[in-house]
């Protein structure tokens, strides 16, 4: 918990730090490889065809420092699994509530329970992330959970 309040407490640096650099530009059309994907312990349980499968369909995302990646409220449309760099996720009514680092995904509930966002998340530090789309959540993420009840 002390790790995650001083995240919060901290001033994010611009993109024009001493962190700039850090991640490799990655154009967005090169796709999640199945290997990232892999270090995901819920994306781990596909089998190996089904996880390159999606892989090839997830779209990359560069996060700068302090920039939001969802609002909470907003319409979820979109799942993410953190590729690279640290995310904080916080409620407006209960504040910061933990931090994403690689292999940790975000943005299922939106999705599974057709709800608004239940969670902001914000990149503590620069950050990439895979994202697809509901139809690919749909036939390749939903199942995974259904598989847990």
């Amino acid at each position: 918990m002390r790790e995650l309040r001083r995240a919060t407490r901290a001033v994010p640096p611009t993109v024009h730090s001493a962190h700039e650099g850090t991640i490799e530009r990655v154009p967005r059309d090169i796709p999640a490889t199945q290997h990232e994907l892999n270090r995901c312990t819920l994306l781990a349980e596909l089998p190996g065809n089904l996880l390159m499968k999606l892989a090839s369909r997830m779209r990359r995302e560069e996060i700068p420092a302090g920039q939001a990646l969802m609002l909470e409220g907003d319409p979820g449309d979109r799942f993410y699994v953190v590729l690279n760099g640290m995310l904080v996720v916080s409620q407006e009514s209960m504040g910061a509530r933990r931090v994403l680092r690689p292999g940790d995904y975000v943005g299922e509930v939106a999705l599974a329970m057709s709800v608004p966002r239940t969670a902001s998340v914000r990149a503590l530090t620069p950050s990439v992330v895979a994202s697809c789309d509901r139809a690919t959540f749909d036939e390749f993420v939903r199942p995974l959970f259904a598989a847990d009840a």
